[in-house]
């Protein structure tokens, strides 16, 4: 079976009844009364050949219950999992389902689905070196996924009122029946406030120590709702990237939203939505490849600093410096490139325009581009 995970409202439902289409198929949402009362009474459809259950890690027992009727009907039915939180996570306890299913990620849309020009890519190096040649709308069609996010309600507006009138909704509905559903948890109005001040965080290091003196509350506390935003799809963090021989932070995590577009500063929303590319990259790579990569940033106690590194099979493999404008090769990406080898590496500007290979440093294939260009040929 297939354990389909992400954001809510970024189109799970929409993906599974579409693998749903014209099959003789069952459709269980945990939210239905009706369909709640079906599940937790095993009175299922016996002549679907696919049963969908969506939002089911709300049940105190899903897991469980899940590999019971796998166990009982899994050479038979074809079984998918929807959920807007991790479900790695919310398991409540329970056996195991190591071996029962394959985890896929469905992320907001990229600018390649944005533009319809997504590709099967079955080799990484093919990324890595970055497509010659990009649709010429690319670079429009970039501008107004850092304008409305990638979420595709919003998205597919092509309305700024009604993006706006979402994202509220949006952030509104997460804390308020979400968490509420999932965590053990009273104090929702502190909670919306860590929400809507945690946009001001994307960019630099996230200070949890900061957060709970704005919000009064105890460091310990800052950090488990802070962890329920990641375990619930509204945040995510990445750790440094600390080499031995460098004196790099070693623990010092950077946030980012899921949806960029609640991020007003114009420089650290084009920063959070190269993260969410890139992480989507990762999570590609791990659902459909089977390659081993991992998302982090890379910045030292003198204040070197690289946006983004990129680790396959535990090595490095990839560095993105993210700019607004063209400028010549960055400080910290070429201290960076001189002391660790990589075999790739990217300056990608938001304003630019020109394409340009860097003498290389030791070893290591440097390209400065358009991040419309770069962006488009990620998976």
């Amino acid at each position: 079976m297939v354990l389909l995970v992400g954001p809510r409202q970024c189109g799970k439902t929409t993906v599974a009844r579409a693998l749903m289409g014209d099959a003789p198929s069952a459709y269980y949402n945990w939210d239905v009364d009706d369909h709640r009362r079906a599940v937790r009474e095993g009175r299922l459809d016996s002549d679907a050949r696919m049963w969908v259950f969506d939002e089911l890690h709300k049940y105190r027992h899903w897991r469980n219950w899940l590999k019971g009727q796998f166990d009982l009907h899994g050479d038979r039915k074809r079984i998918l999992v929807t959920g807007s939180a991790r479900l790695d996570v919310y398991h409540r306890g329970g056996d195991s389902l190591q071996g029962r299913f394959f985890l896929h990620h469905l992320h907001p849309l990229t600018l390649a689905e944005a533009m319809g020009e997504l590709a099967p890519i079955d080799e990484l190096e093919g990324i890595a070196e970055a497509a010659a040649s990009v649709p010429a709308q690319a670079r429009e069609t970039l501008a107004v996924l850092l304008r409305l996010g990638g979420f595709p309600e919003p998205f597919l507006s092509a309305s700024d009122r009604l993006a706006s009138r979402w994202r509220r909704a949006y952030g509104t509905t997460l804390v308020r029946q979400d968490i509420r559903d999932l965590e053990a948890i009273h104090d929702f109005d502190k909670i919306e406030l860590l929400f809507d001040r945690l946009p001001r965080c994307v960019g630099s290091v996230l200070s949890i120590n900061s957060l709970r003196e704005d919000l009064e509350v105890a460091f310990q506390t800052a950090r488990n709702w802070i962890s329920i935003l990641e375990r619930t799809y509204a945040v995510f963090r990445i750790p440094p990237f600390g080499p031995p021989r460098i004196k790099a932070v070693k623990k010092e995590q950077k946030l980012y939203f899921w949806d960029w577009s609640r991020v007003e500063d114009a420089g650290a929303r084009f920063e959070n939505l190269v993260a969410v590319h890139l992480l989507r990259l990762c999570h590609f790579a791990e659902d459909v490849l089977g390659e081993e990569l991992e998302l982090r940033y890379f910045r030292d106690v003198v204040g070197h600093e690289v946006d983004f590194i990129v680790l396959r099979r535990k090595k490095p493999w990839l560095a993105v410096e993210v700019k607004s404008g063209e400028r010549p090769l960055t400080s910290g990406l070429r201290y960076l490139l001189e002391r660790v080898r990589f075999p790739h590496a990217f300056q990608i500007a938001l304003d630019g325009t020109t394409d340009t290979r860097v003498p290389p440093i030791a070893g290591c294939n440097i390209r400065l581009m358009p991040a419309a260009r770069f962006l488009a040929q990620l998976a």
